[in-house]
């Protein structure tokens, strides 16, 4: 399937590993010019080299006043406005008792996971919709929708973005903009093995709970964020859908 993603001009925020660098790969595979960001510029340009991004650079997502500035670089490098936004950020800590959160980390982890990717989405549609063209992928999480008892911080914000972009993929539908969110189970990544433990820790917990009895791949992740990416997916908004093998329960 021709995915019409050739020359179109892509931003995957959180690249420099796991599941954001894969779908940057994914699409640098289908013909679009890539940027890639994350906050190590060592990291960053490592990732460049293995996914044949046009644009490795660093910017810390957080940095929410210097959203602007930054996307304009990208931008320019690129050779003109983005078509393709792909945000995605690191998991805050875990922990076993849900009221244990300093207030401090609840603040983090809401500039991270709701303020950081709201930034960039606030900055990017207006022009999408003049130009009659665009597609926003959120990597998110399972725990959006099925709590895990360990990520509460987690849990409560990467629900709040869910339902963000639910609420924007309404009222931009129609100026040919779609914003869409994608759940990852139990992915193969480095933050896997930071929650799990050992690969052979991670293959028992995954044999055990996911019906395919399997870890799934940054690959197979990225290729259904490529999709919705793509031209074909068009009549496909804001939805939140799950790559986890079937793992999720609910109906």
């Amino acid at each position: 399937m021709d995915l019409g993603l050739r020359d179109r001009r892509a931003l995957v925020l959180g690249a420099s590993s796991g599941l954001g660098r894969a779908s940057a790969a994914a699409l640098v595979a289908e013909g679009a010019r890539v940027a890639i960001a994350s906050r190590s510029a060592e990291r960053i340009a490592t990732a460049g080299a293995a996914t044949g991004a046009q644009v490795a650079v660093a910017f810390d997502v957080d940095d929410l006043d210097g959203v602007p500035a930054f996307v304009g670089q990208v931008e320019e490098a690129l050779g003109g406005p983005l078509d393709v936004l792909v945000t995605n950020t690191g998991g805050p800590p875990a922990g076993p008792d849900a009221l244990a959160f300093p207030r401090e980390e609840w603040v983090q982890a809401h500039r991270s996971l709701v303020l950081a990717p709201m930034a960039f989405v606030e900055h990017v549609v207006p022009g999408m919709r003049e130009r009659g063209w665009g597609r926003v992928v959120n990597i998110v999480s399972t725990a959006a929708r099925e709590p895990n008892p360990s990520l509460m911080l987690s849990n409560a914000h990467r629900a709040a973005i869910l339902a963000a972009f639910k609420t924007i993929s309404d009222q931009v539908a129609a100026d040919g903009v779609t914003l869409n969110s994608v759940l990852p189970g139990l992915i193969g990544t480095d933050r896997l093995g930071a929650l799990l433990g050992s690969p052979e820790q991670i293959a028992q917990a995954a044999k055990a709970v996911v019906p395919t009895g399997r870890v799934g791949t940054p690959e197979e992740f990225a290729a259904v964020v490529a999709f919705l990416c793509s031209a074909p997916a068009s009549y496909v908004t804001g939805t939140a859908l799950a790559v986890d093998g079937g793992r999720s329960r609910a109906v």
